[in-house]
């Protein structure tokens, strides 16, 4: 009846890929992907500039940072940028290794695809694999704990030793390891640390040695009044998140007023309203008073005439902060503070820093809360400063969760390729060939630090495989020289979870990928007006 006529079932303008076509475009996108994050790898990795449409630029060689500001539009590429912040997300470190790994993991893909094995089979000895490198890399971990103060340092600098910041890691390295013990709290598995209780605050100028730690609370905002005093010693703190302002109705209304005293006694009220805020304040004890909103200009007056120091318009997360720093209660009004709503601190002061008046709140005693002033000479530097010390944190309270490290620079990933070459052999069949192509992936991690390193990649991975043969578990690159070193002895660890994410995400975008037949877009900006070219299907 209809031979030969299309039956439209897509619609107009859809595109269509199915089959092989298909499975190679999207591997193709991903490893795209790879390759642009690849040379940012390891301490002699390069750096990306990133212009957006508005002109402003971002230097870095932060993986996730870098996959975040290039708009990926391919689909099978969003999943290796969702890689990088499932990696960052969970880890704070290891973007660059996952995104890397999980374009190499394609790659053997593709050649095994080439040779006429299923999908399937791939995807099988994938996650045979990824399963048999978990438990490898738990007998591989060494225990870290909180009191080895040195090692965790080691761990922080090792996240830090690629960035912009190398130079001064030292110093960071201890300023971060200082915030997460000081906010660490023991939990029932291992250390619990609440990232949002280390407040990083960015100021341009001076130099990265310049970065401190503060015990406490850095807002960055000066006292409302210039009568009030610059600096208050072991202060008592009152947290208000309402505003010390007269309120407005919750109406409109007009009052007719028909002499000059009417007038007078509605200023008058006001006042008495005002002062008795200020009052509530005094009466307490409270001499720095920390107000989420506004501060009317009269109740600026007051609180000046009583020597009281105060800041308006603090942010809700700031005042989480100081709550925790200082062991204050954030009450909603002044009328409702007592005595035991009151914070303590051993200093608030008023300091300037680079152009602006900042105030410190310093001294707190074991405040659960601390904060990092980071400095630099220029914008770029100080945000690359920010992401580095973001990373570090994140890695040392890592490390202190699991209470695992594993060694970096390489090692982990020739020891598992080695053990994995030895499981592949015992399994045997279709899968055997998957299995040893994810060894051969793991690989691609020491292979990419020795290139970006200017080494000879082929002799750096022959000379890892030949020392971790002979029993060197911890053998990894030396950059340098591009000679087999011990890790753990040269300081270059990192926690075990960040390369189980890595392993672990990598592996599962690779199969979502592969396992990826048949592409329907129906965008069809390119194909409009063209007929139904690719959205029809014959009736045969």
């Amino acid at each position: 009846m209809m031979s030969g006529q299309p039956i439209l079932i897509l619609k107009e303008g859809t595109r269509r890929e199915t089959g092989r076509n298909a499975q190679f475009n999207n591997i193709a996108a991903a490893k795209a992907v790879a390759e642009a994050v690849r040379s940012t790898l390891g301490p002699r990795g390069m750096d990306k500039m990133l212009v957006d449409s508005l002109g402003d630029v971002v230097i870095t060689n932060d993986g996730v940072t870098i996959l975040k500001e290039i708009d990926v539009e391919h689909p099978a590429a969003k999943m290796l940028v969702e890689v990088a912040k499932t990696q960052e997300s969970e880890c704070g470190d290891g973007t660059t290794t996952a995104v890397v790994l999980a374009g190499e993991l394609l790659k053997k893909a593709e050649e095994l695809l080439s040779q006429d094995v299923h999908p399937t089979v791939i995807t099988g000895g994938y996650r045979m694999a990824a399963e048999k490198t978990h438990n490898l890399l738990e007998k591989m971990a060494e225990k870290v704990d909180i009191k080895d103060k040195d090692m965790l340092k080691k761990i922080a600098k090792t996240a830090m030793i690629s960035k912009n910041v190398a130079d001064a890691r030292e110093h960071l390295a201890e300023i971060a390891v200082e915030a997460v013990i000081t906010v660490a709290e023991k939990g029932p598995q291992g250390y619990e640390v609440d990232k949002d209780s280390i407040q990083i605050v960015k100021k341009q100028g001076g130099g990265i040695e310049d970065t401190m730690l503060v015990n406490g609370i850095i807002i960055d905002k000066e006292r409302v009044h210039p009568g009030m005093p610059l600096r208050v010693k072991n202060p008592k703190i009152a947290l208000i998140d309402g505003s010390l302002e007269v309120r407005k109705t919750e109406v409109n209304a007009n009052i007719q007023i028909k002499d000059p005293s009417q007038l007078q006694a509605f200023l008058d009220e006001e006042e008495k309203m005002l002062r008795k805020m200020v009052d509530d304040i005094k009466k307490v004890g409270a001499n720095v008073v920390f107000c989420q909103k506004g501060i009317d200009d009269m109740a600026q007056h007051f609180l000046s005439k009583a020597g009281i120091f105060a800041i308006r318009r603090v942010k809700k997360s700031d005042m989480e902060k100081l709550a925790k720093a200082t062991g204050a209660t954030v009450v909603n009004k002044p009328a409702d503070l007592t005595k035991n709503d009151l914070g303590s601190a051993g200093l608030v002061e008023e300091k300037k820093v680079g152009n602006d008046d900042m105030t410190f709140i310093t001294g707190c005693k074991n405040p659960k809360a601390v904060s990092i002033l980071i400095r630099g000479g220029t914008e770029h530097v100080v945000d690359e400063a920010e992401r580095s010390m973001d990373d570090a944190i994140s890695v040392v309270a890592g490390a202190l969760r699991d209470g695992k490290i594993v060694p970096g620079g390489g090692a982990t990933a020739v020891e598992l390729a080695l053990k994995l070459r030895e499981y592949a052999a015992s399994v045997g069949g279709r899968e055997q060939l998957a299995i040893e192509a994810f060894a051969d992936a793991l690989e691609i991690v020491p292979r990419t630090l020795a290139e970006n390193a200017g080494l000879d990649p082929i002799d750096t991975v022959i000379s890892l495989r030949k020392a971790h043969k002979d029993g060197k578990k911890a053998a990894g690159i030396d950059v340098e020289t591009g000679k087999p070193v011990d890790m753990v002895k040269r300081g270059v660890v990192e926690p075990y979870s960040v390369g189980r994410q890595a392993i672990a995400s990598a592996t599962d975008a690779a199969v979502m990928v592969l396992r990826i037949d048949d592409v329907i877009a129906a965008k069809g900006t390119e194909s409009k007006g063209k007929g139904s070219e690719g959205g029809g299907f014959d009736e045969d």
